[in-house]
């Protein structure tokens, strides 16, 4: 396995950290889009283990993020949307340029899942799978955050992050530093109950319509952030997209506890990795 890392240059003009973890002859492609908040390094296990198995894997950070900062995280001017247009968008070029012949899997954590209704050239993609990806709709978050999460909705967003130019989540020990306009998209978001698709107009529905890829969602049953319910309305918004839906409890794959952030982790090779993502994966 050879393993290089890389700054793409996005249609927006910012720089993003793009690495690849690729094996001696590759047999397809997995793009792995994280969550908010999560800088790749903690995907790489998983991608190491993807590249063991013959599929060249790729993680990135999104502008604002890990290795995608741009000296501080106040002079990112990206949201969510320039987060799936520009960043997801170029690294998709990217693999689509590097490996021509190769089917594309994408692999997306909670918003990696989100965002595909805005890349541009989502055509490139052979096979999506969602892991613990649903709509951030307040009202539908699983009871552990819905308890919380309208402090940061309607007290802290409002107030702190104009005053900070960013959102401290390090300083406050909630998801992470974050740009502020991404921030204020996301609040705008969490606050409709169509999400997204509801706050950006036709247009955007339009696009998640035009979406065609085959779609397995994985979700875990203890998720204290994604819901059943918010699961399903993701996933509905990409109507045109032949669908299966996997729930997975902890004792399925083998342990007491998985949640929203613990599928990635190593010690879940055997009952998630294994077991659950690789079969969906598609290969040359």
């Amino acid at each position: 396995m050879s393993f290089h890392s890389l700054q793409l240059t996005t249609a927006a003009g910012h720089a993003i950290t793009v690495k690849t973890f690729q094996p001696e002859q590759p047999k397809a492609v997995v793009i792995v889009a994280g969550a908010v908040g999560v800088p790749q390094y903690h995907y790489e296990k998983f991608a190491r283990w993807l590249s063991q198995l013959g599929y060249a894997a790729i993680t990135f950070d999104y502008d604002g993020i890990g290795e995608s900062v741009d000296g501080h995280v106040k002079n990112s001017r990206s949201d969510m949307m320039s987060w799936g247009r520009n960043d997801a968008s170029a690294v998709l070029d990217h693999a689509a340029g590097q490996y021509p012949n190769l089917k594309i899997n994408w692999v997306g954590h909670s918003v990696g899942g989100q965002l595909l209704g805005f890349l541009s050239n989502a055509h490139l993609i052979d096979k999506v799978v969602t892991v613990a990806s649903g709509s951030g709709y307040w009202w539908h978050n699983s009871a552990p955050t819905k308890r919380v999460v309208w402090l940061l909705w309607f007290l802290i967003v409002p107030v702190v992050v104009p005053l900070a130019g960013y959102f401290p989540g390090r300083t406050l020990n909630m998801v992470g530093d974050l740009p502020k306009p991404m921030m204020q998209q996301w609040r705008r978001w969490c606050l409709n109950h169509r999400y997204a698709l509801g706050v950006e107009g036709d247009a955007v529905v339009a696009e998640f319509e035009q979406r065609t890829f085959p779609m397995t969602g994985i979700w875990f049953s203890d998720d204290e952030m994604m819901s059943a319910k918010s699961i399903e309305s993701l996933h509905g918004f990409y109507p045109n997209a032949p669908k299966q839906m996997i729930c997975v409890k902890p004792e399925d794959a083998g342990h007491k506890r998985i949640g929203h952030l613990g599928w990635f982790k190593d010690r879940y090779q055997d009952g998630i990795w294994e077991q659950f993502i690789l079969p969906e994966l598609v290969s040359s």
